[in-house]
């Protein structure tokens, strides 16, 4: 029997998955050079969180998530997204009481029990930041933009951002009555007009499109916003235009999960077809409250990183995938030389060349073929005349030009020629 990995997850395999990590790394550089820690909560967490945190009434609580029961009887969820678990770490450690806001941003996986199909996957892979603790729209703008700048610092050129607000516990109540008005003579089914006595906004986020056809005259959240809440997304409309990130309106957003408040926002990309959302987020100023804290008004997103990774394929960003883990190769014929050679890559990568050799005894024309597949610039000839000279032949594998160098001065002689 050969094992095949599960139904919607996909391995990460070089070189592919080395894309992946720089694709993590640019997108959270702009975060981490606003501030942001690192944090990293558990891969699964009590069913209970998310049930409180994301709603029971959104599909990702209600058929999506993976959960059991470990050895002891007690529910377990895997993750199926960052924030909650970010405020249950906040309020378990007390983090809220130092210094506000407090700034975090993780990387991690999340499961959903998706139907699977390209860009929509059961095992996926986030980046997320997060600020905690203060109200304030230049705090969501800046959010906005650091993503924004993530995505442009890839070379993505065909990202939108989608922006909206949901209003705040003053104005929601107004609007949540007047859209269970216009929901509640629809022609829906038993299941999505339950949706409408516990959270009718959910609804509006349903993408079929028989549904999405009886939605058109809905009314708009926009249109119920207070004066308060106005004030506010104009004030994060305005910083977002100074700073010269541009949006489109879209007052029919909602996002997916029940936490949001005022201000939600999506980026997505045209390349991707139906699963377009590349990240999002918003405002979340009651979810700490929702999880027995104190008030700890919060803001954040999470991008990711598997659909970023498509987006940048559909713009042709990544061009030549050759393999090309190393820059130098090794090449030893004979046993001494092997010897010789083993501590020689050692003293290579010790001098910050990243270095390898062909292991299993190769002759000269298989070492040379592993040498053109690693995608080094170099080869190091090492031979019993090598050894007695104390000298070891050079080759350029793109120019095939190749040069006796002593074994004490190839490292700086390396070095010098990847500069």
């Amino acid at each position: 029997m050969t094992f095949q990995a599960p139904k919607g997850t996909f391995d990460w395999l070089p070189p592919r998955s080395e894309r992946v990590l720089a694709v993590r790394e640019t997108l959270v550089s702009p975060v981490r050079q606003a501030g942001y820690g690192y944090i990293e909560t558990p891969v699964f967490e009590d069913t209970e969180l998310f049930k409180r945190g994301v709603g029971e009434s959104t599909d990702v609580v209600s058929k999506e998530m993976y959960t059991f029961p470990d050895k002891a009887g007690r529910s377990l969820t895997l993750r199926p997204e960052g924030t909650a678990p970010v405020v249950r770490a906040v309020l378990q450690h007390n983090l809220h009481t130092g210094q506000l806001p407090v700034k975090l941003w993780y990387s991690g996986s999340q499961f959903r029990y998706e139907r699977a199909q390209k860009g929509r996957y059961r095992h996926f892979w986030q980046v997320g930041a997060e600020a905690l603790g203060a109200e304030d729209p230049a705090l969501d703008a800046e959010l906005i933009v650091l993503a924004w700048r993530g995505f442009r610092d890839l070379g993505l050129r065909e990202v939108t951002l989608l922006l909206n607000s949901l209003g705040d516990k003053t104005c929601r109540p107004v609007y949540r009555a007047a859209l269970q008005d216009f929901l509640r003579v629809l022609d829906l089914d038993e299941e999505t007009r339950a949706r409408i006595e516990i959270n009718p906004l959910r609804v509006l986020d349903d993408k079929r499109p028989e549904v999405q056809e009886q939605l058109k005259g809905a009314p708009l959240v926009i249109d119920h916003l207070c004066e308060s809440c106005k004030a506010y997304h104009e004030e994060v409309r305005g910083l977002l235009t100074a700073c010269e990130v541009p949006f489109t309106d879209d007052p029919r957003l909602v996002r997916g999960l029940d936490y949001y408040t005022r201000t939600t926002f999506e980026f997505v990309h045209g390349g991707l077809g139906s699963q377009s959302a590349v990240g999002g987020g918003g405002r979340y100023d009651g979810l700490s409250e929702m999880l027995g804290g104190p008030s700890l008004p919060s803001v954040g997103w999470a991008l990711g990183v598997d659909r970023t990774l498509l987006a940048m394929e559909a713009e042709g960003l990544l061009g030549d995938t050759a393999d090309s883990r190393v820059q130098v190769y090794g090449v030893p014929l004979g046993d001494e030389a092997r010897r010789r050679m083993f501590l020689l890559v050692e003293e290579l990568r010790r001098a910050g060349l990243a270095t390898d050799m062909a292991f299993g005894g190769k002759g000269l024309k298989g070492a040379m073929k592993g040498a053109d597949r690693s995608g080094a610039r170099f080869a190091l000839i090492l031979g019993d005349r090598d050894l007695a000279a104390q000298a070891v032949q050079v080759k350029d594998l793109t120019t095939a030009e190749q040069t006796e160098v002593p074994l004490a001065q190839v490292a700086d002689v390396l070095k010098g020629k990847l500069q």
